[in-house]
């Protein structure tokens, strides 16, 4: 594996490292090795970088190293695993889980996007499984823990317990599709109370896999001292921070980096008796040149040749540069946004359209000249949400619009892309009092005025913070929508090809 050893990055310790005494030994010491990945959605490599056969790769390698060693090797998953992918879209995330069992992850937490499909899928998907999936802070239908998921872990490693909880962010509902019978207790209280349990078993370390942004896991650590590390995910960062009592992995997003965590595990005699001790170091793994491992590159190239076959189809050209990188679509004015929201409108004869950023997932950019198929659409909007038609006051289209400025500092994928509307927000002033100058139809809008209004199936119910949208009257439901997908599909192959541009529909002021 000596690309592999070539890749190995240092990671910036973000607190000060504390050496631990070396005392009298009670037990052998164990080295324990944890890989972790989080946000993986994606079958293949993209850029050399990233898919299941390079996260494979890095996983074999490592536990033949450290078995041979004598040591243990962790892989963990931080959440968002099943959507939102192409493939997913078909088969609802069923090739993911198959290719999971195949890497042969030892433990995993539910990230939002595992509820995207409903929970009925998620619990179908989980009996398919072959590894633990951990929901500590999840009840379904009043009850604590949710079907075919784990709500704590105790794995022997050596002569020690590793205890493994999973907390998955409170703001699921929001984001995903995970329906009435789900709720999601707020971390840190579930937390502490898993922690107590795994540590009256025995766990002499205690580990969180965490689906939440970074900001929340270090609430969680502060409020739970019983917690000995994070794995985390959700917010795409590459990050370490240990201080030398509690540390933090993310790694990034679809395998593109893999976090390692090698710990020396020792039983030591300490002025009140036995205590545990623990020495981390830390390594990230940049995949762009690791090879590929064979047996999951063949079953890769079978999903994506099932894909290519069906999805090849050309559709038509773009005439102007598209962008759909996370950053673009989550900040402002984009032309591939505004081809969606424009697409919407005209196959609904709406007043004006919306759909949030989010929803936008190719990360991607194409060149004026690219000939677009249904594949690139498909891999842009992979949620199969459905155009849905409602009346809404003018006064809840103007609350609709303050929700999707409201969080832009953050990047956060609420931000809307607008057709048949224009509007002006300032981000420097607080969150609900940003927008102004709204036009709908080329008029200034009428807060007391009922207008039809187009949008996603997912932000009609109030995803992404949508709430006002809820109180509008539907015309055309979900039960009865077509795909956003079809509709974007068709509108370019009847104007043959692609010519909208950034023009003006969203401005910042400040």
């Amino acid at each position: 594996m000596r690309v592999l050893l070539r890749t190995v990055l240092p990671v910036l310790l973000l607190a000060t490292l504390v050496s631990l005494p070396r005392l009298p030994v009670l037990a052998e010491p164990l080295r324990l090795s944890i890989v972790h990945v989080n946000d993986w959605d994606r079958l293949d490599a993209k850029d050399r970088a990233g898919g299941a056969a390079k996260i494979a790769s890095i996983a074999r390698y490592e536990r033949d190293r450290v078995e041979a060693e004598g040591g243990q090797v962790l892989l963990t998953f931080g959440g968002d695993m099943l959507s939102p992918s192409l493939l997913s879209g078909f088969d609802k995330g069923a090739h993911m889980v198959a290719l999971a069992n195949a890497i042969g992850f030892n433990a995993a937490v539910l990230g939002n996007h595992e509820f995207d499909f409903g929970p009925d899928v998620l619990i179908d998907r989980l009996k398919e499984a072959e590894y633990p999936v951990l929901g500590s802070n999840i009840s379904y239908k009043g009850k604590p823990g949710f079907p075919g998921a784990e709500r704590s872990l105790l794995v022997e490693a050596g002569e020690y317990k590793i205890g493994l909880l999973g907390l998955t962010t409170t703001d699921t509902p929001s984001l995903s599709s995970s329906g009435p019978d789900v709720a999601f207790a707020p971390l840190a209280d579930a937390a502490r109370e898993i922690t107590e349990v795994l540590r009256r078993q025995g766990a002499d370390l205690v580990i969180a896999l965490t689906h939440a942004v970074y900001q929340k896991d270090l609430e969680t650590l502060r409020q739970v001292a019983g917690i000995d590390i994070v794995l985390g995910g959700h917010d795409h960062l590459v990050l370490v921070l240990y201080d030398g009592k509690q540390a933090i992995l993310k790694s990034g997003s679809q395998g593109n980096f893999v976090g390692i965590m090698d710990i020396l595990i020792d039983r030591v005699e300490g002025r009140s008796g036995p205590q545990l001790v623990w020495q981390p170091s830390f390594s990230m793994v940049n995949t762009l040149e690791v090879e590929e491992d064979p047996e999951i590159a063949q079953r890769v190239a079978g999903f994506v040749a099932r894909l290519d076959k069906e999805l090849a189809v050309d559709i038509g050209a773009t005439e102007v540069a598209l962008d759909t990188r996370r950053a673009a679509v989550r900040s402002g004015e984009n032309a591939f946004g505004n081809l969606v929201a424009d697409a919407m409108r005209a196959a609904t004869g709406a007043d004006a359209a919306l759909t949030n950023g989010g929803g936008i997932r190719g990360d991607t950019t194409y060149a004026p000249g690219r000939v677009l198929t249904r594949k690139d659409i498909l891999t842009e909007l992979p949620f199969g949400n459905k155009t849905v038609t409602m009346r809404l006051k003018g006064s809840d289209l103007k609350a609709a619009l303050e929700n999707g400025v409201s969080k832009v500092e953050e990047g956060a994928g609420r931000f809307p892309h607008v057709s048949g509307l224009s509007f002006a927000y300032s981000g420097s002033k607080p969150a609900g009092s940003r927008v102004s100058d709204i036009l709908v139809g080329g008029l200034p809008l009428d807060l007391g005025k009922v207008y039809v209004v187009a949008v996603n199936d997912f932000v009609a119910r109030g995803g992404d913070g949508y709430a006002s949208l809820e109180n509008g009257e539907p015309i055309v439901d979900a039960s009865s929508a077509r795909l956003m997908a079809s509709q974007v599909i068709e509108f370019i192959q009847a104007g043959d090809g692609v010519t909208t541009e950034v023009e003006g529909r969203v401005r910042r002021l400040d």
